[in-house]
């Protein structure tokens, strides 16, 4: 059944109304939630609030029609498009299908119903739509992880907190949807529907928890950060900068050591054009103090190489093997043992999902710092690419094409447009 929803644009005070009327209810749909009953038998006399305040609106059920409205006045038809996982492989393409007839999900009495307007896209889709993240997942799944947009429907206990056409950010499966469930818990309030809000959820926070929890950060420290133009090394560079460390970043182009120089990183390393491995002997004869590492292969075996004495390299992922049938790529981890022993160095893995607790202070503090204009959100949607800016979400396939040839400059973003159709 469909959720209730308010007409147009009902304030928190109506919000509040509807709340209060919940033991009326059961009159027409029984005990359970609202959103978990079959089709009811419409009762009118609780389908209107009390005409005072003048501001008050009434409740429209549209569960008996072929569509419901959203705070706009748009109609949500029951159909919407998104992306499933239809085979496992680490090939995006070959992997994802675009399905254009799906139904709107509905929220359940604890969730929102977001209408993504801004999704991100990660290196990890990839090892999400190879099933590597949960061995035992039976197809097809949704893809994405995260999104950003209003919400247009949501359940009664969900209404305690969020109202009709209040803008949130989320973490979920199922964001490459025109329409995604998100279970209110999850839902992150933002000032507006603005893309760089979206780098913060998972680019962000995992620079932020990474270096807090494992980094030891503190003046003077030499950092590495390797893709430091990218999404998450965007976030690294800027963070150890705040924490008054001297800051190396690799990148692969003179436009990405360009943005770098703009974020303060002390030296941009272009590695299409420089050779990594010297310029860190020869700047930095004594090893650097941390690496942050998401790229592996070669680049995990140079990282290793410079560290100091007492040295710490944390690894955030490995992008260059994500494609490969393993997802995996080689590194020399015969002499690792060797080279950590002679150093008294440590190499230690970080997974965002193991470090939830420290989840929702890390998002407050980064929305302080990108409100007060203390951290750049660098966003890519797409504009230099050959296709054009990311629209829509047949243009997720080429947006994770962009990333993986190395062509973004910060985080990848696609844009859902969504057109008002008034049936008012």
């Amino acid at each position: 059944m469909r959720a209730a929803v308010a007409d147009l644009a009902p304030s928190a005070a109506a919000a509040a109304i509807v709340r209060s009327r919940a033991s009326l209810w059961p009159r027409c749909w029984g005990s359970a939630p609202l959103l978990q009953q079959p089709r009811p038998q419409i009762c009118h006399a609780d389908l209107r609030l009390p005409t005072t305040p003048a501001t008050a609106r009434p409740i429209v059920d549209m569960s008996y029609a072929r569509h419901f409205l959203d705070f706009q006045g748009s109609s949500i038809s029951k159909f919407m498009q998104k992306l499933v996982v239809t085979q496992l492989s680490p090939n995006f393409r070959e992997a994802v299908t675009l399905l254009r007839d799906s139904p709107v999900p509905l929220p359940g009495d604890g969730d929102l119903l977001v209408r993504n307007r801004f999704v991100g896209v990660n290196a990890s889709d990839i090892n999400f739509s190879a099933g590597r993240y949960n061995t035992s997942v039976k197809l097809p799944f949704d893809a994405g992880f995260e999104g950003i947009g209003e919400v247009v429907a949501l359940g009664l206990t969900a209404s305690a907190k969020y109202t009709i056409g209040q803008t949130v950010a989320y973490v979920t499966h199922g964001s490459f949807a025109e329409y995604t469930v998100v279970p209110a818990t999850m839902a992150i309030p933002v000032p507006s529907v603005k893309p760089e809000y979206l780098t913060l959820l998972i680019s962000g926070t995992t620079a932020y928890i990474s270096l807090k929890e494992l980094g030891e950060l503190s003046e003077g420290k030499k950092v590495l950060v390797t893709a430091a133009a990218g999404g998450t090394g965007q976030f690294a560079v800027q963070l150890a900068k705040k924490a008054k460390c001297h800051v190396i970043g690799t990148c692969s182009s003179a436009e990405k050591s360009r943005f770098l120089k703009s974020i303060s990183c002390d030296l941009p390393i272009n590695y299409k054009t420089e050779n990594v491995s010297a310029v860190l002997k020869r700047e930095y004869p004594e090893g650097v103090d941390v690496v942050y590492e998401s790229v592996g292969g070669e680049m995990f075996d140079l990282a290793v190489n410079a560290l100091t004495i007492k040295g710490r390299l944390i690894i955030i992922g490995f992008i260059s093997g994500y494609q490969t049938p393993t997802g995996l790529s080689p590194v020399k981890a015969g002499t690792l043992p060797g080279k950590l022993l002679k150093k008294s160095a440590s190499v230690q893995g970080f997974f965002l999902n193991h470090y939830f607790s420290e989840y929702q202070k890390a998002m407050d503090h980064l929305l302080k710092m990108y409100e007060s204009q203390e951290l750049v959100c660098e966003v890519d949607l797409g504009e230099l690419s050959p296709g054009g800016k990311f629209i829509g979400l047949e243009s997720v396939f080429r947006a994770v094409d962009y990333m993986y040839m190395g062509k973004n400059t910060g985080k990848v973003v696609v844009e859902l447009p969504h057109s008002v159709k008034n049936k008012l």
